[in-house]
């Protein structure tokens, strides 16, 4: 099992911004597609945004395309997301994802939940109109 630990997440105004932490561990990290995803209170986890383990290609899900950006630093084992400009819509409890070792990189396969093998517990960010 190889611990994601998310941090980051709290009570915000819309409009403002909030950065998520993901702290992984080991080797693999560096070798890791990573993503995060987030699900809302009777709702289905949804992709939000992945990047490859060099952070040359990202994708991200259209509701926070422009808003949202997420980023790694491998020396450091942890990956980020920088939301801006929030909306209560965003509100959700928000999960990292770690797929190790990578079968490929593509939309369709980067956001599907079932490609990661390794979660973290979660970080709840609540979003108040």
């Amino acid at each position: 099992q190889v611990p994601l630990v998310e941090s980051g997440g709290g009570l915000v105004h819309t409009g403002d911004s909030l950065r998520l932490s993901c702290l992984g561990s080991g080797r693999a990290f560096s070798t890791s597609v990573m993503a995060w995803f987030r699900q809302a209170p009777g709702k289905e986890r949804e992709f939000v945004a992945s990047i490859s383990w060099r952070g040359g290609n990202t994708f991200y899900a259209d509701s926070v395309k422009d808003r949202f950006s997420i980023s790694r630093d491998n020396a450091k084992t942890t990956v980020y997301l920088q939301m801006s400009t929030l909306k209560p819509e965003d509100t959700a409890v928000y999960y990292c994802a770690q797929d190790y070792p990578p079968r490929r990189f593509d939309y369709g396969y980067a956001s599907n939940p079932s490609a990661y093998d390794y979660w973290g517990q979660g970080t709840q960010v609540t979003v108040s109109s």
